[in-house]
């Protein structure tokens, strides 16, 4: 399989961009003719940022599955779709080709049938990184099915409150999930969240850990039961529902900057070619191919760039269940190894830790298959891009360092693998269809070489659609703060040669490990802990997370009051209860007070400066109410 669309020169990147940017429509409705539809477009774009609505590919009618499928079967039937690599490197992989995996997703989709999903239903799926999810997710496309992928490590009030958001009436679970030492009881913390959630019509639940599980007659079913039902019955693979091109093909949550998840959908059509274009054009894949994506496919990018862009492009798709550090920091180095991986696409966060425990990890581990490194989640310091570069590079592979977010679907910033030139720790130039743009305080454009708040002009095809239940939201949450632009909620820095450095969330959202989430969200699980009179969540500086949790707390609780560390136990453990362990704080200081202007607002810029010990720069503290704790907070600091 080839790709007339590949960008191949720097100066043919450059060319590309200009035709992108003045001929839009004309430019993705060249891409899109490479796909299979069943029906083509009336129009190919049609939006409105000032009162939010995009559409791309109108009036077209298409199955994505069908392009990450069928349309490979005949000349790449038999080539590996995903390789499967267990938590444990002693139990074996699994490799499935392109005939198998069209195999289980049809089948699968007929178990879904079988149990009463229909068309435009939600289904939940709560599991952990085995083939099995991503048969799920391409069965739920293949019947027009919405999925709402909940990542394996959120807690039962966490999936309880994305399950009602979602109207969702059908999961998809496991018995449990091995990840690194532990083993995870997914089926048990989806019966903790229903307990509070009464309209679910079936929970399908697949063997991985055999960890004892509940089992409700009529509710619950297991997945291999089911799939031996269809096999009874004799069905045909199921067919590809006709879906039309702003159907919503997933839900996923993201943390926003109130407490309240956010839903973002995206819709089948726009996904699909955005998705397969940056995926072929930014890791410079060639056919044959292996590639690696590290990220687990309950965020974005396990949804972008493991599951439908590499598939799509008939690519071979490593999956891991594990950790990078279990049973030892060498196991990604022995899975290049292993596997002849060509394609690396890892995190800040997991470079880091990495680079901590030294050469000794690398030592007999052939990587010179590797062609081309990548890293996502967050910007890259420049210490651990060097690192990656020369210790898993060995120098010779170009490294994309990709910026994007779960409302864009795909890759938005990032230098072309060996095509456009890289700048450590900088995303440098767009992709061809985004027009980025840096805005000032005042909503001004700010021209040339400099710095603002990260924004786009124009829409591209994997552009989020709407927040679930509440187009509001959208609108407000993105084109509200500057009229006619999408708001990425990122600061930015630009060069005298057009190329983007990311500074950072601008808003009351932390990035650690890559994960977003809202500080609002981890304030409200730190107040419901008993004795918690009120708190702040801000960012620091994190060696290996890249930003940490520092919540500062007031507490006047009696229980275990002589013991600081006692408590902070006790609060971490509430945060994990509530949200997942993702969010708990890695530092809880104790405080009288908190900083407060006369409206009441908690001023989250003077408790930053303190958490990241520059407090010789805390700036104007006239309008605080009570200036006097400042004082308090910066002798108590940790």
């Amino acid at each position: 399989m080839s790709y007339p669309y590949q960008i191949n020169s720097f100066e043919a990147y450059k060319e590309v961009y200009a035709r992108s940017v003045q001929q839009p429509q004309n430019f993705w409705a060249d891409i899109a003719s490479n796909f299979k539809w069943r029906r083509k477009w009336d129009k190919v774009l049609e939006w409105d940022f000032n009162n939010y609505k995009t559409e791309w590919f109108k009036g077209a009618k298409l199955n994505i599955t069908e392009n990450c499928l069928d349309r490979h079967l005949e000349k790449l039937g038999n080539k590996p779709a995903i390789i499967w690599e267990p938590n444990s490197p002693d139990e074996h992989h699994r490799i499935l080709t392109y005939n198998d995996l069209y195999q289980k997703v049809t089948q699968f989709a007929n178990v879904l049938k079988n149990n009463g999903v229909k068309k435009g239903d939600t289904i939940c799926l709560y599991m952990g990184m085995i083939p099995e999810l991503a048969i799920a997710v391409l069965a739920c496309a293949r019947i027009g099915a919405i999925h709402s992928v909940i990542f394996g490590g959120f807690s039962a009030k966490s999936i309880a409150d994305r399950l009602v958001n979602a109207n969702a009436k059908y999961i998809i679970t496991c018995d449990g999930a091995f990840r690194g030492g532990k083993d995870i009881p997914l089926k048990s913390l989806i019966d903790d969240a229903l307990e509070s959630v009464d309209f679910i019509e079936k929970v399908i639940v697949c063997t991985r850990t055999r960890t004892p599980v509940s089992m409700l007659k009529g509710r619950d079913v297991w997945w291999e039961d089911e799939i031996k039902k269809v096999e009874t019955l004799g069905m045909a693979p199921a067919v590809a529902e006709e879906m039309d091109a702003e159907d919503p093909l997933f839900i996923l949550y993201t943390s926003g900057s109130t407490g309240k998840p956010k839903g973002v959908v995206h819709a089948c059509a726009g996904y699909m070619v955005y998705t397969n274009y940056t995926f072929v054009n930014v890791f410079n894949y060639k056919q044959g191919d292996v590639y690696f994506c590290t990220a687990d496919i309950g965020w974005i990018t396990g949804h972008s760039y493991i599951v439908y862009g590499p598939l799509s492009a008939g690519a071979t798709t490593v999956m891991f269940e594990g950790i990078p550090t279990y049973p030892d920091a060498g196991r990604f180095w022995d899975l290049v190894d292993k596997h002849r991986v060509n394609i690396l696409y890892t995190a800040p966060t997991a470079i880091r830790s990495l680079m901590s425990y030294g050469d000794e990890p690398l030592k007999g581990k052939d990587l010179s298959t590797l062609k081309v490194l990548g890293s996502v989640g967050e910007p890259i310091n420049e210490e651990a891009w060097h690192w990656f570069h020369e210790k898993i590079g060995r120098g010779k592979c170009p490294i994309v360092d990709t910026w994007w977010q779960t409302e864009n679907g795909g890759i938005l910033i990032s230098n072309l693998a060996g095509v456009t030139p890289a700048k450590p720790s900088w995303a440098t130039l767009p992709l061809p269809g985004v027009q980025p743009c840096l805005m000032d305080e005042k909503g001004n454009e700010v021209e040339g070489p400099g710095q603002g708040n990260l924004c786009m002009k124009f829409p591209w095809p994997s552009i989020i659609r709407t927040t679930w239940g509440d187009h509001e939201r959208c609108q407000q949450t993105y084109f509200d703060a500057y009229p006619g632009h999408y708001f990425t909620g990122d600061g930015a820095m630009r060069d005298e040669d057009g190329n983007y450095k990311i500074t950072g969330r601008v808003d009351d959202v932390l990035n650690v490990s890559g994960h977003r989430i809202g500080t609002a969200e981890v304030e409200n699980a730190i107040n419901l802990h008993a004795g918690v009179v009120e708190s702040a969540v801000v960012g620091y500086p994190h060696d290996i997370k890249g930003q940490g949790i520092y919540a500062f707390v007031i507490y006047n609780g009696t229980h275990n009051a002589d013991d600081e560390n006692l408590i902070r136990k006790d609060i971490t453990a509430t945060v994990s209860r509530i949200i997942g362990p993702i969010s708990k704080p890695d530092k809880i200081q104790f405080v009288t007070g908190l900083p407060k202007t006369r409206s009441g607002k908690i001023m989250r810029r003077i408790l930053r400066k303190i958490a990241e010990n520059d407090v010789d720069n805390l700036g104007d503290t006239s309008a605080l109410l009570n200036g006097e704790v400042v004082e308090d907070i910066k002798k108590g600091k940790i």
